[in-house]
């Protein structure tokens, strides 16, 4: 039986170990690595060579979405599985999209991991049953569906305040904000703040 090469990457450390010891003892796979930033991600899957990725989708230098459209431009036959809590069809589809072979939150048992690993090395694709629910729902209307925290920064943001200045406002973290604001650039397919302001208007969102 041949083993599958995997490899982590996750923004939290604690989240990469627990996987670690979740996925060493089976049978079948070899840890071949971990990253915890995009930068980290692309560097290890060139010197491990991995057949597999789990791959988180907030990342503290850049987006999943991105690093998996890269991994499978720049392997071929490397799959990709967003391990992510993000529980959100806009997410599922983005990563779909950019080459992943299987979604999975990171409720997921051990045995639902294994298979998802087995299922997309032997090329099918895997969704955990959260997210295939969440396909079988009618399209959402236009625009991303925001949370109310998501709201209230991007309101500050079309003021022009400073993720510092936003953080001190919400009595945040900076980082908190920061993951924010990551997540309306995603939500609205921008890479900066006056596309994000601009989208965002044009939907009578700001």
């Amino acid at each position: 039986m041949s083993i599958i090469r995997v490899l982590l990457v996750d923004d939290h450390r604690m989240v990469l170990e627990g996987l670690r010891v979740l996925l060493e003892p089976l049978p079948g796979l070899q840890v071949v690595g971990a990253a915890a930033t995009a930068a980290e991600a692309l560097s290890a899957a060139q010197a491990t060579m991995p057949d597999v990725v789990l791959l988180d989708i907030n990342l503290p230098d850049g987006s999943g979405i991105d690093v998996c459209r890269q991994l499978v431009q720049e392997h071929a036959g490397l799959k990709v599985i967003a391990l992510t809590t993000l529980n959100e069809r806009s997410y599922l589809t983005r990563m779909v999209q950019a080459g992943a072979a299987g979604y999975l939150l990171k409720n997921a048992l051990p045995e639902e991991l294994a298979a998802a690993i087995a299922r997309v090395h032997a090329g099918k694709r895997f969704f955990s049953d959260e997210m295939q629910e969440l396909l079988l729902q009618p399209a959402p209307p236009p625009g991303p569906v925001l949370t109310r925290r998501e709201k209230e920064v991007l309101a500050f943001i079309a003021e022009g305040l400073t993720s510092q200045a936003i953080a001190d406002k919400l009595f945040l973290s900076l980082l908190t904000v920061e993951s924010h604001r990551r997540n309306l650039l995603t939500k609205f397919e921008v890479s900066n703040s006056a596309a994000l302001i601009r989208a965002a208007a044009q939907l009578h969102l700001v």
